[in-house]
């Protein structure tokens, strides 16, 4: 059954993907193996969408499919409730960028893995994030960006946290499409994920766990 799931989801099969998810955890198939088939079928998704293969509408109807089953997956991941969560990190997709694919998965991803995620959306304002850090504490902030016009309001909003006092107080990470260590030195980022997980080793890695 392995690889089966990186086909369906790739290929855009939302009901014969979501019916072998179904199967899949009805027969007692590892959860985690089939998230790590939906990482490698929306690597697939980006790679048709980078080679014009695939266009926004199938770029946004992959996250769709993604999203239903996560939901599906969720229950089984999840180890961690009851048990004390390991901090708090705030996440958004900043101002001028609707793309939430990625963030979505980095949030799910950072909340089975023991954080406390506060999710703050798309099209995220600066002030937005600035007041997040402060009325949460988080000292972990995830700024994701898929169109290169992000850079620049992520830039805009670490200048602002920076500005509002609370630069040497949390950890910024940033993500999203052509992140790369260019981007990062010129938004003033602390890191940049090429992956959910990714996003979960920074996490731990600053806060612990």
């Amino acid at each position: 059954m392995a690889g089966e799931l990186v086909t369906l989801l790739s290929d855009l099969e939302e009901e014969k993907a979501l019916q072998f998810v179904d199967q899949a955890l009805d027969k007692g198939v590892d959860a985690a193996g089939l998230l790590a088939e939906t990482k490698e079928a929306m690597s697939l998704v980006g790679q048709r969408f980078a080679s014009c293969e695939y266009f926004i509408p199938d770029l946004i109807f992959s996250g769709e499919i993604l999203k239903q089953i996560i939901q599906k997956l969720e229950p089984h991941l999840r180890k961690t409730q009851g048990a004390a969560k390991l901090g708090k990190v705030v996440v958004g997709t900043v101002a001028g960028d609707i793309h939430d694919i990625g963030k979505d998965l980095v949030v799910f991803m950072l909340d089975v893995n023991g954080f406390e995620v506060l999710d703050l959306g798309i099209d995220v304002p600066v002030q937005k994030f600035v007041d997040a850090v402060k009325e949460s504490g988080s000292t972990v902030v995830g700024l994701s960006g898929f169109l290169t016009l992000a850079f620049a309001n992520m830039k805009a909003t670490v200048e602002a946290i920076k500005a509002a006092g609370l630069r040497d107080k949390v950890k910024i990470m940033i993500g999203g499409g052509q992140i790369d260590d260019q981007v990062k030195t010129f938004t003033g980022a602390d890191a940049y994920g090429k992956d959910a997980m990714e996003a979960v080793q920074l996490a731990k890695g600053w806060i612990g766990g």
